[in-house]
């Protein structure tokens, strides 16, 4: 599930920041620079980010160092308005392209790219809620992470198995 060659990430990234800006009017919450800019980084592609990872970036982007804690306050803030989601597997953060409704998030990762698909079918929601129910087990939240590999990665192998 590589990204078309013609993918206008700009048009992710701008379209992320006004969702973002929009849902913050709504909850009444603010976006503040470092919130911004912690979102903008994870949308700089479609890859999961580390937190360590983002304050590296953060230091090399702002010429100072960020601690730890400033850098979780900012994902945490952005979780908590569903702007991003965490990968748990990765232990990493990735934006949500539809954070005007809560929903179920189902991801499809690269194990070699680590390019991830955020996938909101329902027919999943469905099925897992059914086998909750069959099992007698009352779910609050469920994280469904399926590794692979994307179409790039899979024709880097094919191409590679032929030379």
């Amino acid at each position: 599930m590589a990204l078309p060659q013609d993918h206008n990430h700009q048009h992710c990234i701008d379209t992320a920041l006004s969702c973002a800006q929009q849902v913050c009017k709504e909850h009444n919450a603010r976006l503040t620079t470092l919130r911004q800019q912690v979102l903008l980084l994870i949308w700089q592609n479609h890859r999961p980010l580390g937190a360590y990872d983002l304050m590296a970036m953060l230091a090399q982007e702002t010429g100072r160092q960020i601690a730890p804690p400033t850098v979780y306050r900012a994902l945490d803030f952005l979780l908590s308005l569903g702007l991003i989601h965490r990968i748990h597997s990765l232990n990493a953060y990735i934006g949500c392209p539809n954070p005007s409704h809560q929903h179920q998030s189902y991801f499809f990762i690269c194990a070699k790219c680590h390019h991830t698909v955020e996938s909101n079918d329902q027919r999943l929601a469905t099925t897992i809620a059914d086998v909750g129910v069959a099992t007698g087990f009352s779910m609050t939240q469920a994280f469904l992470e399926v590794l692979g590999l994307c179409s790039q990665c899979q024709q880097d192998c094919s191409l590679e198995g032929l030379q």
